[in-house]
């Protein structure tokens, strides 16, 4: 939506102008899927896909939101925030405001109109961005101070305590701490962090959503979080180690034989990754995208045959750009199931492989993919309208 446009429905929503403007960033992981709960390190990075907080202070002990694409607006009473629990839309914004109050911020009354580029339950971290976003615009209000490893942390807080949705820290850290043409390798056991130029030249990232319905499907999610430790503990027999992450492919060759089954299959897919963190940062700082492109396709394969998260959608997705002559790699991101594919594709070439591989991909799946030419941005902003 065009800021004028967004500016109009503040207006019709709550019948002043808006002031204010407050962004936070959906993420994309460039790699490292499913090894930040065991110790591993991820390599996120903040997109042009955001959520945008239209906003103005009021009088009064409410905050009023308004969203678009929603008739109606929501009132949160300041006295009585930790009673919307169970808001279907809302309560992330409630969960951050309210945890902000328990930390003892003088939060004061505002309107607040969402306009969220990110497309919701695509795996690029909606709700990051909207927490984040939220949790700005209320430190703003408040005229308080704030590190924004904080609203991070916060924001987490929010979305597991008050919404009851199991996250790691990576999507609000990415939303947060998201630095313009660089991404950050995070090491979410301990929050040390470092930025890592993301300069992709003449290519570009395309992001494709395959369109099914991305849910993390709880029980499979913690069905493979049971298989790591399984692995974990048979090791542990005999390496002093604390978490998976820790062993290089040598110290895993070695004692690979205390597992079998899938249980040797979903360690494998965590040690193997972990080193294709180590390699894509350095291809990255030595400027080479053809190694970055090769490590990504790796990281599908593992995905899809050592830890079975992609499903038919993401391969075909990511079998079609990898077909493409100007697309160096492509692989899922997210916790599978659905969701997204990222492709690095030459930026001439854009158009084609947009126009290609959705053809081929509806032909093979029926419906059709989404697709996004990102950049790579700040995880906030804030500015004056």
């Amino acid at each position: 939506m065009e800021k004028e446009q967004a500016m109009l429905c503040f207006q019709e929503a709550f019948g002043a102008n808006a002031e204010d403007l407050f962004t936070a960033a959906g993420r994309i992981n460039v790699i490292g899927e499913h090894v930040d709960y065991c110790g591993g390190k991820v390599f996120p990075a903040a997109l042009n896909l955001r959520c945008n907080i239209y906003g103005r202070k009021t009088n009064g002990n409410t905050i009023r939101l308004a969203f678009r694409g929603i008739d109606g607006v929501v009132e949160l009473d300041l006295d009585k925030l930790d009673s919307y629990r169970q808001l279907k839309i809302g309560n992330y914004q409630a969960g951050v405001a309210y945890f902000m109050q328990q930390k003892g911020v003088k939060l004061v009354a505002c309107d607040l109109y969402y306009d969220c580029t990110v497309p919701f339950g695509s795996g690029l971290s909606s709700s990051a961005a909207i927490e984040v976003a939220t949790a700005i615009a209320l430190y703003e209000y408040a005229g308080v101070a704030y590190d924004k490893v904080e609203v991070a942390l916060l924001s987490q807080k929010a979305e597991n305590e008050y919404a009851g949705v199991n996250c790691g820290i990576m999507d609000q850290f990415a939303s947060a701490m998201g630095k313009k043409d660089h991404a950050v390798l995070l090491d979410c056991t301990t929050l040390e962090y470092e930025y890592v130029p993301l300069k992709l030249g003449e290519y570009c990232l395309v992001v494709a959503n395959c369109n099914k319905p991305h849910n993390l499907v709880e029980s499979k999610y913690n069905v493979r979080r049971q298989e790591v430790e399984t692995a974990l503990t048979a090791i542990q027999a005999v390496k002093p180690i604390k978490n998976l992450a820790e062993l290089t492919p040598e110290e895993f060759a070695e004692v690979k034989y205390l597992l079998s089954g899938v249980v040797e299959k979903r360690a494998e897919h965590v040690v193997m990754e972990c080193a294709r963190v180590k390699k894509a940062v350095e291809a990255l700082k030595a400027g080479d995208l053809a190694e970055l492109g090769k490590l990504l396709n790796e990281s599908h394969y593992s995905l899809c045959e050592l830890y079975e998260v992609t499903g038919k959608e993401l391969d075909t997705l990511s079998a079609l750009a990898r077909k493409e002559a100007d697309c160096l790699g492509s692989r899922m991101i997210g916790a599978g199931f659905g969701g997204c594919t990222i492709s690095i594709v030459k930026k001439s070439a854009v158009e084609g492989f947009v126009r290609r591989v959705g053809t081929a991909y509806a032909e093979a799946i029926g419906y059709k993919a989404s697709f996004y030419e990102t950049s790579i941005e700040d995880g906030v902003t804030v500015s004056k309208l």
